[in-house]
């Protein structure tokens, strides 16, 4: 799937399942509650979207300097943007990573080290999400009561974070076997054709080698000389995902709903928990289309499908513009078409 594909089938998917829901569920009452919303409220909410953008950032710096290397606040804003752009054109929200390592290559950091980087940012999230989620569940089961699909969908999102998280300590504990893997990788697009010149395939051998070694090394920093800013960078973790949940319980309050706020935080991060691992780009239609049916376990089903688009706007439609500003400016399209389709950082 090319990028400009994947941009279009996001808007589609996005816009259209939101223009549907809002279509089935608005009534009089919804858009009364709407005109009298209190803008000082919405304002709020903004401001929590900004205070979250921050956390991301500062993570991205603490976890860089736990690598002993450093990324300034400015970098951090940009591969936070660069995140939420290239997690929404992809499936499975996989194609942030390789625009935050291209921007951190720039800056002088290898490739190695700024896979590690990013990977440690993500997993610090899924984490996160893997403890509370399970809690949340504990304290509050109604939220997959009644429903079979979003109980089997929750299996399934743990089942992947367990091979996950099996697949990394793999890669961390045998990085020989893991450069094994990468030669014979290298030896069968040889033999198919895929790459025809030897002193080529010797070439990348030779760089993935090195990049794999830099990957281990800053797994070893992290957690040996940069024990302090992985700390920091849990709490910006903790401190980001709080920001984010707290944007819909604002919206309510801006519209007058009834809120617990504990049981706003449970059904959202069940909900994240499952969006990283929906295969459409960005998870655009099942975030809009699944909020609706799971915050209506928060609010009346009048509210539940307009809240939902409107905390989509304010949580991802406005990061992933920025995205956008950032990828022609920085990057430029035709850099970002070739990230997007495996080009090697050394060849872009």
């Amino acid at each position: 799937m090319s990028l400009r594909k994947g941009l279009i089938i996001f808007i589609l998917l996005a816009f259209g399942v939101s223009a549907f829901i809002i279509f089935r569920s608005v009534d009089e009452q919804t858009i009364r509650s709407l005109l009298n919303a209190d803008k000082l409220k919405l304002l709020l909410a903004l401001f929590v979207v900004f205070a979250a953008w921050l956390c991301d950032a500062g993570r991205f710096c603490a976890l860089s300097s736990a690598a002993h290397e450093h990324v300034p606040f400015s970098l951090g804003i940009v591969l936070t943007w660069l995140n939420y752009f290239g997690s929404a054109v992809t499936p499975m929200q996989s194609g942030g990573g390789p625009f935050q390592v291209y921007a951190l290559y720039k800056k002088g950091i290898p490739v190695g080290k700024g896979i590690a980087i990013t990977l440690m940012r993500t997993m610090l999230t899924v984490l996160i999400l893997t403890i509370s989620v399970p809690s949340a569940l504990m304290l509050d089961p109604e939220i997959l009561e009644g429903s079979p699909f979003l109980k089997g969908l929750v299996f399934y999102v743990f089942v992947v974070i367990l091979a996950t998280w099996a697949f990394i300590a793999f890669t961390v504990i045998r990085p020989d076997l893991v450069k094994k893997l990468s030669h014979i990788i290298v030896l069968w697009f040889k033999r198919f054709g895929f790459m025809r010149s030897t002193r080529r395939a010797i070439k990348i051998v030779r760089w993935l080698d090195k990049e794999i070694d830099n990957y281990i090394m800053n797994f070893k920093l992290a957690f040996n000389t940069g024990k302090f800013w992985v700390l920091v960078a849990v709490v910006l973790s903790v401190l980001h995902l709080a920001a984010l949940f707290t944007v819909l319980p604002v919206l309510m309050s801006a519209v007058g709903l009834p809120f617990k706020y504990s049981q706003t935080l449970a059904v959202q991060a069940v909900f994240m928990f499952i969006l990283y691992f929906i295969p459409t780009p960005g998870a655009s239609g099942v975030a809009e289309g699944g909020g609706a049916l799971l915050y209506s376990i928060l609010m009346p089903a009048n509210m539940a499908g307009i809240m939902s688009v409107i905390c989509r706007f304010f949580t991802d439609y406005i990061s992933i513009f920025m995205g956008v500003v950032v990828v022609i400016r920085m990057l430029g399209w035709g850099v970002t078409e070739n990230l997007h389709k495996g080009a090697s950082v050394e060849d872009a």
